[in-house]
């Protein structure tokens, strides 16, 4: 991991002029992306989706769902040409503080059995394993399996 030193990392949340620029991300970062669609409902519904800029432009996005004590972390990316630089960190740690101050006990999240990359940044943030959904992610090849985490506030 670099760190980009020179930059200067902020956080907003997401407007619905952002859908498309997040969309365009989440496009070069997944291969079964969310859509605008997705976004949109998700802001929609009330959720935390809230956006990282790194020196005035988009870096990343995340979308929590917080209730009833609960946080569950549904969507944490970075631009791929960013990734790997500390935002992701950055960025789980944001929502973690976030979901501490609505009040939330745990915070849960499911990730791609194959993202090692993911799990990894989420262990490091004392995320533990606690279960896997069967063919929960669409995949080239049919379904995959996702990883449960959770983290007690």
């Amino acid at each position: 991991m670099s760190a980009l030193p020179d930059s200067v990392r902020s956080f907003r949340p997401m407007s619905a002029e952002d859908i498309d620029c997040v969309e365009g991300i989440e496009r070069s970062v997944y291969s079964h992306p969310w859509t605008h669609g997705n976004f949109a409902d998700s802001m929609d519904a009330g959720y935390h989706c809230w956006i990282i800029e790194n020196s005035g432009s988009m870096a990343g996005y995340c979308v929590v769902m917080i209730a009833a004590g609960e946080a569950h972390l549904l969507n944490l990316s970075i631009a791929a040409p960013l990734q790997r630089r500390g935002l992701g960190s950055e960025l789980l740690v944001f929502v973690i503080r976030l979901a501490r101050e609505h009040g939330a006990s745990t915070v849960y999240l499911e990730v791609r059995a194959s993202n090692i990359a993911g799990r990894a940044l989420y262990a490091r943030h004392g995320f533990a394993e606690i279960g896997r959904r069967r063919d929960y992610y669409p995949h080239d090849a049919g379904r995959e399996d996702a990883v449960t985490m959770e983290k007690k506030l």
